[in-house]
């Protein structure tokens, strides 16, 4: 594999702003899914359903920003399986510690509108976490290897003059 591409201070921002719109429509599902599952009181049993409705609302959106933002923000042809267990690998960490840190915040703060104040502040944090891992670890050295990005870097070349 060739040097990892230099992206402008634009390309990174455009970059961003993809990620983040992409990371909207993740977080979209997450908030439907989770809402459904708490409003319909699917896990009635549990002393605390905030962790089983999060956990499927998460595993949902993280499948839908993953596939999305690895084809079009960051254009990478990187191996899927290897992206996906190096995923994985943040979400082992990640899932946990949201799950803990959900339970104890909505257990502790009864009101049934917490749990949304509860998802919301931790999907800003897992947004902007894996924003930062994606883009240096899991893509970092990928970035623009697929067809499109290809292209991209064809053109920034020719515009510079510095041809093939």
């Amino acid at each position: 594999m060739s040097e990892p591409v230099k992206l402008t201070a634009k390309e990174n921002l455009i970059q961003t702003l993809k990620y983040f719109c992409f990371a909207a429509s993740a977080g979209a599902i997450q908030l439907i899914s989770f809402t459904v599952l708490t409003e319909l009181n699917i896990f009635h049993d549990s002393s605390n359903p905030y962790g089983p409705s999060y956990f499927i609302a998460l595993v949902l959106s993280v499948l839908w920003n993953f596939t999305f933002n690895r084809k079009f923000t960051f254009k990478s042809a990187t191996n899927i399986p290897i992206a996906m267990l190096k995923v994985f690998a943040y979400y082992l960490v990640f899932t946990p510690a949201s799950i803990w840190w959900g339970n104890a915040l909505t257990f502790r703060f009864s009101q049934h509108w917490m749990q949304y104040v509860v998802l919301v502040g931790t999907m800003l944090v897992n947004g902007v976490t894996e924003f930062l891992y994606q883009r240096f670890f899991v893509f970092g050295k990928s970035i623009n290897t697929n067809e499109s990005g290809q292209k991209e870097e064809e053109r920034k070349r020719e515009q510079t003059g510095k041809g093939v």
